[in-house]
């Protein structure tokens, strides 16, 4: 988000990206657009929900706009009934199949609520983009509208590859259900290095147990949320990246996170799931390690590799550094500007 609103800043539009805050958020840094979080009280469950809703509809309904832009199905609502109110275009901003994610596509009632949700207001999102091409071709088979893909790629900055001392292997991201956490964390008792995971979610308190049923609390460290300066410099000075979801739903099965793309700019090697989109990226750059089989030890098998074959290592590394140069923001951004020119 904060890449997308700034390439639209500085292109000359006024831009507010609006969020909620939380207990720790930290202080919001200066950036080239207007920023605003919004209080709520519940913190957790369907309320939470309901009243970050409300308080996003009552704030846009006293805010000039000339068009307004969800991100993501848990925001959708209230964007559609302010444009509706205010006859402006709306916009949707669909990282993910969200209804296809494990914590809602495995609980029928919580998937029947989203569903109606995605139902009732996506085939009135006429304009859109999407991070691939895949979950772009499912958006037009369900609902016939016909999205752009602008993928989360980071800006291409100078880069040089520091002395690492400790070779430890990242995590960043969001930790929620389906990112195989349940056997990426036990896969540690048998690599010898530590595993930092950067994020915060759903997933959190049942990753911290499974560090202690598994006796691994020096080897598996939780940093929570951190500062993008901060997350970059971890990215920098690991050793292995980490990009793993359960084939659980067609969310999954078509994901192209962000962290893939940010190991990459870092020049960074990574053990990744074999799906189509990483797999299509990494037949024609090799920059990972891919794999089908998420049990232990397989992934501590594929880790140990990444750690101790250095020629596999060197040459993945080598090869992150001519990907980035072919993938970045600098090249995305010209999509998200043409399609908001075609808007205004």
């Amino acid at each position: 988000m904060i890449r997308i609103c700034t390439s639209l800043a500085e292109a000359g539009y006024a831009i507010t990206l609006i969020g909620r805050r939380w207990s720790a958020s930290p202080a919001l840094v200066p950036r080239p657009f207007q920023q605003k979080r919004l209080s709520c009280f519940f913190r957790t469950g369907k309320l939470s929900y309901v009243e970050y809703n409300l308080r996003l509809f009552f704030y846009l309904l006293f805010k000039k706009a000339d068009a307004v832009c969800a991100i993501d199905l848990d925001t959708i609502l209230p964007f559609y009934f302010i444009s509706k109110l205010k006859r402006i275009p709306r916009v949707y901003d669909a990282h993910e199949l969200f209804c296809e994610m494990k914590e809602v596509v495995t609980r029928p009632r919580v998937y029947k609520m989203w569903k109606w949700i995605e139902r009732f207001t996506v085939p009135h999102f006429t304009k859109g983009y999407t991070v691939n091409d895949a979950i772009a071709a499912e958006f037009y088979r369900m609902y016939q509208v016909s999205y752009e893909v602008v993928r989360n790629v980071p800006v291409l900055h100078p880069i040089t590859i520091p002395d690492k001392p400790e070779k430890y292997i990242l995590y960043q991201g969001a930790v929620n259900e389906g990112r195989s956490f349940e056997t990426l964390i036990p896969a540690m008792k048998y690599v010898n290095a530590r595993l930092v995971i950067c994020g915060d979610g759903n997933f959190m308190q049942t990753a911290r147990q499974l560090v202690k049923e598994h006796g691994l609390t020096d080897k598996v460290i939780f940093k929570g949320r951190i500062l993008p300066a901060a997350l970059r410099e971890y990215t920098r000075q690991a050793w292995v990246g980490v990009t793993l979801f359960e084939n659980n739903g067609m969310n999954n099965y078509h994901s192209l996170g962000n962290r893939f793309f940010d190991y990459i700019h870092a020049a960074l090697p990574q053990l990744c799931v074999d799906y189509p989109a990483y797999k299509e990226i990494n037949n024609k750059y090799n920059i990972a390690v891919l794999t089908s089989d998420l049990r232990s030890e397989s992934l501590a098998g594929r880790l140990n590799e990444l750690l101790n074959n250095k020629n596999l290592y060197y040459q993945l590394q080598q090869n992150c550094l001519q990907a980035r140069e072919a993938i970045n923001w600098q090249q995305e951004e010209k999509k998200l500007l043409a399609f908001y020119k075609n808007i205004f």
